[in-house]
């Protein structure tokens, strides 16, 4: 319990105002509770054994007045405590899900979707419990076992001793229940992620799934995951059914041994009736937030190991870390020599090449020939293991991120397509300009389709793009490169959903526009490159060629062997 109260404390320090509120509104309730329990001395002493009617005017106001403050109090108290902890959570969600979008493309390639998105939906709703509820009632509670103990003591130190001796026996086998709790619930959690994991990835795969008709295949693997963390929630379920049961016995036995001595204290005329009741009422109003207290105890252990898990996210790193020197144009790049390693698996061996601004530079290779892993350095997703890379002849890592990457327009084979209007989807990140956005839809060639939809580019693409076929897609993402007025252009396989005429349309337009910028294709389609300023041919990580179209297909074995590979 400390240890959240630790980990909270610097969020909650900026709550100062609303805390005072918090705080002023549970001793309201504290006080008015406890005035309760000691209204029934006078009623029971001076109304009903005395008979006063003074006494009779004056308590039912007394009682609408404690009561009033004790409601006003729980008032104050409620909204400010779940005002605060909701506000907690909203920062910790913006704050988590920043720091992971900065976090290096090796780190989040290796971390399960599924993973990612239980950490910040699962997990984060457990710890909004704990800021909004647990800690809030840890108070609350707490104030009522101070005020509620100081008054029993006060009536009766004798009676109170009894009770005060017995209820911490119930502590030794509430601990022994709180350290499985937390054990129980770090594994429900880590079960937890993995059900939203395999979700993730029978909605992100549902198209193979249904094309091969293996739904009951996959409705069984669910069902393992789902059965185990059925199992383990019954197991946490299991520990909290125990913790009221244990501790309504113990208390059974302070209260009836209270019951038992108060009882011949005033036999014997040392205690009035009035005292007496008003004892035993606080007796009882003092078990029930000792009560909650203990079942708090319990769910903290969740909350804590949520926390942990939400904790070990925020103390990733990025190795990736931005410059200082801010890119504002692009003349020339050189890879001098560069290495890459995935894992101490290689991807490139010793690559070297000069890019100037004004040229094409196609690259080609088979599968697992290190075309991405260049693209990927040149985008800083990794930086080399070996060599550098330059840009204007200042090493990469010096150039601030931002201003790097707002330099290059990136064409992935895999399409980006947000579910937004195309106007959005083409500005993205970026100031609109509706003229802009025109002209880059007729560059990439799907003006004449954007503007006959009824709402033209204000028309709304589903989540994927799944409302645009596969080429419509992928001229968005041109469009979207296009926008940005880039200065190093990346276009990986970016017309090979794209008929002949359109591919060839586009390289027209692209043509137009290349002295303004380096270009950077990654082909299959060999007939895409064929105007490329220089080919550079993969294998293995190398560079094994380097050259003109006709240049490689009179010298280059291995550009002759994809080229009759592509036209066989």
């Amino acid at each position: 319990m400390k240890a959240l109260f630790t980990y909270f404390y610097p969020y909650f320090s900026d709550y100062k105002k609303e805390f005072l509120f918090a705080v002023l509104g549970m001793i309201a309730v504290a006080v008015g509770t406890t005035a309760s329990a000691h209204l029934l001395k006078p009623v029971m002493d001076d109304i009903f054994i005395n008979k006063d009617r003074e006494m009779l005017v004056l308590i039912p106001f007394a009682i609408v007045g404690v009561f009033f403050l004790k409601s006003a109090g729980k008032f104050v108290q409620t909204y400010y405590t779940i005002y605060i902890g909701n506000d907690i959570v909203r920062k910790m969600r913006n704050r988590l899900s920043l720091h992971l979008m900065q976090q290096d493309m090796a780190y989040l390639n290796q971390m399960r979707n599924g993973e990612l998105l239980s950490r910040t939906t699962n997990d984060i709703t457990r710890i909004q419990n704990v800021v909004s509820s647990l800690i809030p009632n840890v108070l609350i509670n707490a104030m009522l076992i101070v005020s509620l103990t100081g008054y029993v003591i006060y009536q009766s130190p004798k009676l109170a001793f009894y009770f005060l001796v017995v209820m911490p026996l119930a502590l030794l086998p509430l601990q022994m229940l709180a350290k499985r709790m937390k054990r129980y619930s770090t594994r429900s959690q880590e079960s937890a992620a993995d059900l939203t994991s395999r979700l993730t990835e029978i909605f992100n795969n549902i198209e193979i799934i249904k094309s091969n008709s293996s739904q009951q295949f996959e409705q069984q693997r669910f069902s393992r995951e789902n059965m185990h963390f059925f199992k383990l929630s019954m197991k946490q379920s299991k520990i909290n059914a125990l913790v009221s049961p244990v501790l309504e016995f113990f208390g059974s036995i302070a209260i009836a041994v209270a019951i038992y001595v108060g009882a011949n204290e005033v036999i014997d005329g040392h205690m009035t009736v009035g005292t007496f009741f008003a004892f035993i009422t606080a007796l009882f109003m003092l078990y029930d937030p000792i009560k909650k207290f203990s079942n708090i105890h319990n769910q903290m252990q969740d909350a804590l190991a949520a926390t942990e898990r939400i904790d070990e996210l925020f103390g990733v790193t990025p190795q990736i870390v931005s410059g200082k020197l801010i890119l504002e144009h692009v003349e020339k790049i050189d890879f001098n020599h560069v290495s890459l390693h995935y894992n101490k698996i290689p991807a490139l061996d010793d690559v070297s090449l000069e890019a100037k601004k004004g040229k094409v530079y196609a690259l080609v290779g088979d599968s697992g020939a290190g075309k991405s892993s260049f693209i990927n350095l040149l985008v800083r997703f990794y930086d080399a293991s070996a060599g550098e890379i330059l840009i204007n002849g200042h090493p990469i890592q010096e150039y601030t991120l931002p201003s790097l990457h707002d330099k290059i327009a990136f064409v992935t084979q895999r399409i980006f397509i947000f579910q937004d209007t195309i106007a959005h989807n083409i500005t993205y990140g970026r100031e609109r300009n509706e003229e802009r956005i025109v002209a880059a839809l007729k560059k990439a060639f799907i003006w004449d389709f954007v503007a006959k939809l009824p709402e033209g580019i204000e028309t709304k693409l589903d989540e994927f793009g799944t409302n645009l076929s596969g080429g419509q897609r992928q001229r968005i993402a041109l469009a979207r490169a296009l926008y940005k007025d880039p200065e190093i252009l990346i276009l990986d396989e970016a017309t090979s959903a794209l008929d002949n005429k359109s591919e060839k349309a586009i390289q027209q337009a692209l043509d137009g526009i290349k002295n303004d910028m380096i270009t950077f294709i990654v082909a299959h389609r060999l007939s895409s490159i064929e105007h490329a300023d220089e080919i550079l041919v993969f294998e293995e990580g190398k560079i094994v060629s380097r050259g003109r179209y006709s240049e490689l297909l009179e010298n280059s074995e291995a550009f002759r062997k994809l080229a009759n590979m592509k036209l066989s």
